[in-house]
């Protein structure tokens, strides 16, 4: 069950990466995701003033520290990355970012988790196949200043889902709320400075909030999962998105997958059954 709600995770994060590349070309792609992180944050608040009038009040604890952690660094990692896609190539940046989930693995197994042989095999397979299907260059001249920024991603990526999985093991729901306040401020203060909400309108916000709305249920799903299971399995399972991603992009743009991508795909997917089982 918790495998699915992991598997789940990365199919909606998938799908709102993919309506949100969409936005990203009628909007500046720092627009789109301070404006869906504000819209979700306001979900959140509505959830947490229900839970408050049920006379359930949240109590303060370490999902503090660890939302503000998972606010800081997903603000970092979305900045670098599409600063990172806006000066390299997309088949350079894309990979080295989703090299993320090392990064929670790595984390996970520091705190004390021991996945067992063949997760460790399903575990490798995936992440092995998630970079192939990002659509890898191994060819040509690279210029190190995105490199660096898609290994800033990373860094970022991972930390933000292991400081998710965290506070969500105290409260879930705080965390999240406290992990959109955070990014929410952070864009808020950008825009007050640049005077400038990157050229959004009304007719923008109903499919920005169904895409923050769709990030922030993915959110829910691996907080669930991650928090009730072991975060190096559930990070591995979350982070299949890229397949979802190109697989949409086939479907609806009719993009050609590489030979190379197809490859990655099945490994990605078989690496999610090994794991799974």
């Amino acid at each position: 069950m918790l495998s699915l709600l992991a598997l789940g995770s990365s199919v909606v994060w998938g799908t709102s990466d993919f309506f949100g590349g969409l936005m990203a070309k009628r909007l500046p792609a720092v627009a789109v995701v301070g404006i869906t992180q504000s819209l979700a944050f306001v979900v959140l608040c509505i959830a947490v003033l229900v839970q408050f009038s049920l006379g359930n009040p949240p109590e303060w604890g370490s999902w503090v520290v660890w939302a503000v952690v998972a606010g800081i660094s997903g603000t970092t990692g979305l900045v670098a990355f599409y600063t990172a896609l806006a000066g390299g190539t997309m088949g350079v940046v894309a990979p080295i970012a989703s090299m993320g989930v090392i990064v929670t693995v790595s984390l996970g197994v520091l705190s004390g988790e021991s996945p067992s042989r063949w997760t460790w095999v399903g575990i490798i397979v995936a992440i092995f196949g998630i970079v192939l299907a990002s659509g890898p260059e191994i060819s040509g001249a690279v210029s190190p200043r995105p490199v660096v920024l898609a290994g800033v991603a990373a860094l970022a990526f991972g930390l933000g889902l292991f400081s998710i999985d965290r506070g969500s093991r105290e409260s879930l729901l705080m965390t999240l709320w406290g992990m959109r306040l955070t990014s929410v401020t952070i864009f808020a203060v950008a825009a007050l400075a640049l005077r400038s909400v990157g050229g959004a309108r009304r007719a923008h916000l109903l499919p920005l909030a169904a895409i923050g709305c769709a990030d922030l249920l993915a959110n829910v799903l691996f907080g669930t999962a991650s928090s009730r299971g072991q975060v190096s399995v559930a990070a591995v399972l979350g982070s299949l998105y890229p397949v979802a991603t190109i697989l949409l992009a086939r479907v609806v743009l009719k993009e050609r997958l590489r030979r190379i991508q197809q490859v990655g795909v099945v490994l990605a997917l078989t690496g999610a059954v090994l794991i799974s089982l």
